[in-house]
């Protein structure tokens, strides 16, 4: 494995023509199906840069945009654009290209945290991230202040007393009826 890799050596390009098998019941391509997409391309990016097998640790943004039409040709991209110790975080857009106008649409940004694992299935550690151009460093900034905010969300988590009677009052600002027994 090498010690330093850059962006561009973990990007994927994947390309699929939607199907009517892949449709929900308003006709629209089902947004479960995209998800095993990004789930897929999230595997080889982070794969292929570590070069180890990689599991799916946590998905942190799936922001649906646009609706995907059958026919259209589906295009999702793919690179790491941050590393931690064992832990990578994959950058992945999705569009739609209607292949008669040629007319492309932003269709979903995603963002998968994967961490690579050695034969035993332990974590390992994963190459240095080499940034390339300045996009490069505004995605891995991104995704540091993702981290943070991750890590202080589960901080809020573990310290919050959601029993004591500031919390309970502060739900009448919420469209929520307590009735705990």
């Amino acid at each position: 494995m090498s010690e330093f890799k850059t962006v561009k050596s973990s990007r994927i390009t994947i390309s699929q023509l939607m199907l009517p098998s892949h449709t929900n019941f308003s006709g629209k391509i089902h947004g479960g199906y995209i998800l095993s997409l990004l789930d897929q391309i999230a595997f080889a990016c982070a794969s292929k840069y570590s070069g180890n097998y990689c599991v799916t640790a946590s998905v942190d943004t799936v922001n649906f945009l646009n609706p995907i039409e059958v026919g259209e040709l589906v295009t999702l991209k793919a690179s790491v654009n941050y590393v931690g110790n064992s832990s990578m975080i994959v950058g992945i857009r999705v569009e739609a290209e209607n292949i008669q106008t040629g007319e492309v649409k932003h269709c979903n940004s995603s963002y998968f945290t994967m961490v690579a694992k050695d034969e035993t299935g332990k974590n390992t550690k994963v190459p240095v991230l080499i940034l390339s151009n300045f996009e490069e460093v505004r995605r891995f900034y991104n995704c540091v202040k993702q981290v943070a905010i991750k890590k202080e969300q589960n901080l809020h988590e573990e310290i919050f007393d959601f029993k004591s009677d500031e919390a309970i009052s502060g739900l009448s600002n919420y469209n929520v009826k307590l009735e705990i027994n």
